[in-house]
C-alpha cells in the first residue's frame, strides 16, 4: 500500500495541473490584443484554437415562471412627508448603484429577504417562492407594508421604477402602482449589474454554442430577442482558454429598451466586474497550460530524467494535438521511465520530482495563473483587454483613477503584487511579491492612497503611495493579530476595518494621519462568528452626520460611534440583515421585522412584524 501511495506522487501533481486548473493560456503581453470577429466561420476556428487548452461544456438551465405583479395593488393615497437625507447602498463608487436587497427613496423601504430563492418542486409542480415587500417608511410613525411584488432578487431603484434582478430575469415594475412595466428573460445566467445616470449596465454569462457560435442570443427584453452579431463579439488576437461568453448590455432602466451590447469570449472561472464613471472592466482567471509546464519543468531540471525521456517529450511538443492529450503522453513517458526503475531509484525519483516542482511552481507563480482583464467604455466600445499575474480578491482589487487603472492580486497564495496600468491597459507600475506567505483578505484604493491587508497569522496592514502611476511604494506597514476583510475609509485620517481575530468579529480604527506610521487607534471584539460586511460591503452603513456605523454580525446587528474611539452605542436584537437612515431615524431590517431607533435618543420608535 507505502509503495503505491509514494508511486501515485507524480500522477498526482500532474493530474492537479490539468484538473485544478482548467482555463490555460500561454500569451506574452505583448501579443495580447483584443478584436471583433469577422464572421461565424472566424469564431469557429477561434474556438478550435482554443479547444487544445481545455473540454468544453454547456449549462442547462431550468424553465422558468413567469410570475406577474398583483394588479390589485393600490398606490398611495396621500403625498407623504419628504425628509432632508436618506441613505443610498453602501457602494465601491459613488454615484454608481449596486443590487442589494433594500433600496429606499426616502419615502418607501424595498426589500427582498430571499434574492435567490425562486422555486420549490413539490409533486404535481413548480411553485414560485420570494417575494419583494414595500414598506411605507416616513415618517417612523405611519411605518406599515403597502404591498409586495411577487419576484425576489437584487435591487435597483432609478426614481419611480424598482428592477428586481434574479438569476435567469429581470423584472421592472412601476413603485406607485406596483404594476410590472419591462420584463427580460437572460439565456444563460447574470452575473451583476450597475446603475448610472437611469441607464442599467448588466453583465451575463452564457455557453458557447460551437456549430452556430454567432450571433449569440444573451437576453429577450418583453419578448423581443436581443442579438449581438459576430462584429459585436471580442476575443483576444492569440488563442486563449474559453468556455463562456459574456455579455454587457446597456438598458434604459424605466423601459427596458437594450441601447446597446457588446460580448466577449473568456473562461468562467472568478469573474469579477468593477465600474467607474468612465468604463466596465470584466475580469477572469487563467492558468497556464499544462504540457507547456511539465516540459519547461524537465528543461529546467535536465538531470532529474535521462535523455531518452527529454527527447521523447520535446519531440512530443511539436505534435498538433491537444494539450490535453500531450500532458497524457508525457504522463505516459514518466511511468514508462518509472517502470525501469528499482524501488530504491523511484522513491528517490518520486521525492526529488515533488520537492522540485515545488520549487518550480513557486519560481513561476506569476507565469501560471494570471488575470485577464477586458475593458469596455461606457458607450460599450471595446478599449482593450491584458492580463496581470495573480487572482483579485473581489470588485475592491480594482479602481481607476485619473486614467490609470490599480490592480491588486494574491500570486501563487503566498505573494502579493499591485499594477498600475494606463488607459490601453499597458502595466507601467508595479510592486512584486509583498505580504510574502500570507494572502490579500482585503484592499481599498482612496485617490493617491491604498490600503491592503494581507494574513495568514497576523494582519500587515499595509499603507501604498501611489501618486506617481510609475512608481508607487509602499510607506507604511502595521502587524496586529487577526485581519481585515472589509476596509471603509471614514475621513481623511481614519480607515475602518471589519474582521476577524480568535474566531470573532474584530473592529478596527486606523489612524493614517501619519501614511508612513499607520496606528491601530481602537479595536473592539464582537461575541459573534461572523459578519456579512466581510464578505458583502452592501452589509455596511456609515452615518457621518451622526458619527455612527451600522454593521450586522452573528443573528444581530450593532451600531458603533467611532469619533473618540469605537464605542457601542445600541445593539439590536434578532435578525438584522440591513440598515438605513432617514432623516434622523435608522431603520434595522430583518427577514421578520424592521425596527426604528431615534439616533439622538438612541431608544426605539417604532417597529413592524411582517405577516
Amino acid at each position: 500500500m507505502k509503495k503505491l501511495l509514494i508511486s501515485a506522487v507524480v500522477v498526482v501533481v500532474l493530474i492537479s495541473l490539468i484538473f485544478l486548473s482548467p482555463h490555460q493560456s500561454e500569451i506574452s503581453e505583448e501579443e495580447l490584443r483584443i478584436k471583433s470577429f469577422g464572421s461565424a466561420e472566424e469564431f469557429k476556428e477561434y474556438l478550435m484554437r482554443s479547444s487544445e487548452f481545455s473540454s468544453f461544456y454547456t449549462l442547462s438551465y431550468a424553465a422558468r415562471v413567469e410570475v406577474t405583479a398583483d394588479s390589485g395593488a393600490k398606490a398611495l393615497e396621500e403625498s407623504p412627508m419628504l425628509p432632508e437625507r436618506y441613505s443610498e447602498t453602501n457602494v465601491q463608487v459613488k454615484g454608481i448603484d449596486e443590487p442589494d436587497i433594500v433600496k429606499t427613496d426616502g419615502v418607501s423601504i424595498y426589500y427582498s429577504p430571499y434574492p435567490w430563492l425562486r422555486y420549490l418542486v413539490y409533486p404535481g409542480g413548480i411553485h414560485y417562492q420570494g417575494e419583494t415587500m414595500i414598506f411605507r417608511a416616513f415618517p417612523p410613525t405611519n411605518l406599515s407594508k403597502t404591498g409586495e411584488i411577487s419576484d425576489s432578487g437584487n435591487l435597483l431603484l432609478y426614481e419611480n421604477v424598482l428592477v428586481v434582478l434574479s438569476y435567469d430575469s429581470i423584472n421592472a415594475y412601476n413603485v406607485e402602482t406596483q404594476e410590472k412595466v419591462w420584463s427580460a428573460d437572460i439565456n444563460g445566467s447574470y452575473v451583476d449589474a450597475r446603475l448610472l445616470d437611469g441607464k442599467l449596465y448588466l453583465v451575463t454569462r452564457s455557453g458557447l454554442n460551437f456549430a452556430e457560435p454567432c450571433p449569440i442570443r444573451p437576453l429577450s427584453v418583453d419578448g423581443k430577442v436581443i442579438e449581438v452579431t459576430c462584429g459585436r463579439i471580442y476575443h483576444p488576437t492569440v488563442p486563449v482558454t474559453v468556455d463562456t461568453t459574456y455579455t454587457v448590455m446597456k438598458l434604459d432602466a424605466k423601459t427596458g429598451e437594450v441601447e446597446n451590447s457588446i460580448s466577449f469570449v473568456g473562461s468562467s472561472g472568478h469573474t469579477v466586474v468593477y465600474m467607474s464613471e468612465n468604463a466596465i472592466y470584466v475580469t477572469y482567471n487563467s492558468f497556464a497550460d499544462p504540457a507547456r509546464l511539465t516540459y519547461q519543468f524537465i528543461s529546467e531540471n535536465p538531470d532529474l530524467v535521462p535523455e531518452w525521456v527529454k527527447e521523447k517529450i520535446e519531440k512530443l511538443m511539436d505534435y498538433d494535438i491537444s494539450s490535453r492529450a500531450k500532458q497524457v503522453e508525457i504522463m505516459y513517458i514518466l511511468e514508462q521511465l518509472r517502470a525501469s526503475m528499482n524501488e530504491e531509484e523511484r522513491l528517490k525519483f518520486e521525492n526529488e520530482y515533488y520537492n522540485r516542482w515545488e520549487n518550480f511552481t513557486k519560481k513561476h507563480s506569476r507565469e501560471i495563473e494570471k488575470t485577464y482583464i477586458a475593458k469596455f467604455s461606457v458607450q460599450l466600445e471595446a478599449e482593450g483587454i491584458n492580463s496581470v499575474p495573480g487572482r483579485l480578491l473581489n470588485q475592491f482589487s480594482l479602481d481607476e483613477y485619473d486614467g490609470y487603472l490599480r490592480v491588486a492580486t494574491t500570486v501563487g497564495g503566498d505573494e502579493n503584487d499591485l499594477y498600475v496600468l494606463d488607459d490601453n491597459l499597458d502595466i507601467v507600475g508595479k510592486i512584486q511579491g509583498f505580504g510574502l506567505e500570507e494572502r490579500i483578505y482585503s484592499v481599498r484604493f482612496d485617490g493617491d492612497v491604498g490600503f491592503i491587508v494581507t494574513f495568514r497569522q497576523t494582519d500587515p496592514f499595509f499603507v501604498l503611495d501611489l501618486s506617481n502611476p510609475e512608481n508607487p511604494e509602499i510607506v507604511g506597514e502595521l502587524k496586529i493579530p487577526g485581519f481585515s476583510s472589509y476596509l471603509h475609509r471614514i475621513d481623511e485620517k481614519t480607515v475602518l476595518g471589519i474582521g476577524m481575530e480568535d474566531g470573532n468579529v474584530k473592529i478596527s480604527l486606523f489612524d493614517i494621519s501619519d501614511l508612513t506610521n499607520p496606528v491601530e487607534r481602537d479595536r473592539y471584539i464582537l461575541q459573534e462568528y461572523w459578519s456579512e460586511v466581510m464578505s458583502n460591503h452592501h452589509a455596511f452603513l456609515l452615518d457621518k452626520e451622526h458619527g455612527v456605523f451600522f454593521l450586522p454580525a452573528g443573528q444581530n446587528g450593532y451600531v458603533f460611534s467611532y469619533g473618540d474611539g469605537l464605542r457601542l452605542v445600541k445593539a439590536v436584537k434578532g435578525n438584522a440583515v440591513r440598515a438605513i437612515y432617514i432623516d434622523d431615524y435608522l431603520y434595522v431590517i430583518g427577514p421578520e421585522e424592521i425596527k426604528v431607533y431615534d439616533e439622538n435618543s438612541w431608544e426605539r420608535v417604532a417597529e413592524l412584524k411582517f405577516d
